[in-house]
């Protein structure tokens, strides 16, 4: 892997253990988001999935993800564009958007940096009541 690949090349090139790479393991992808089925807007929970590892910030069941939660949804180089719930901070996202990484990005500092990470204030699914998720509702912007 070349020291600034993600500068290098287009993200359609990125190699799986390059593109593995540029998440930053914030977690916010594992958060439960609610929709309107009316207005189909989105709404953003502090409420992770059940095999989210906040220790780690990170799912613990990660190759079998999408199989045990189908409503998980692998990222993709293909489906990236079309995935408009991603936080403005995702790295995926700001390459996408042909923007450079932020100077905490651990590709950049060789280290993992816990102030961008929902592990501080993210409640797992399965110490909640599912019937009250609405409440646990944020600020997206926030994040």
């Amino acid at each position: 892997m070349s020291n600034r690949f993600w500068e290098e090349k287009d993200l359609a090139d990125f190699t799986e253990e390059e593109w593995e790479a540029i998440c930053m393991n914030c977690g916010k992808c594992c958060l439960i988001k609610l929709q309107d089925e009316d207005t189909e807007d989105i709404y953003y929970t502090k409420v992770t999935c059940r095999y989210f590892d906040k220790e780690h910030c990170k799912c613990s069941e990660y190759q079998n993800r999408c199989t045990l939660v189908p409503a998980c949804l692998k990222l993709t180089k293909d489906n990236l564009g079309n995935i408009p719930w991603m936080p403005k901070t995702c790295a995926y996202r700001t390459l996408y958007e042909s923007k450079t990484l932020p100077a905490w990005h651990p590709l950049l500092t060789g280290k993992k940096d816990d102030n961008h990470s929902i592990k501080n204030f993210c409640v797992n699914e399965k110490e909640i009541n599912p019937d009250d998720i609405e409440d646990y509702i944020i600020d997206w912007d926030e994040l």
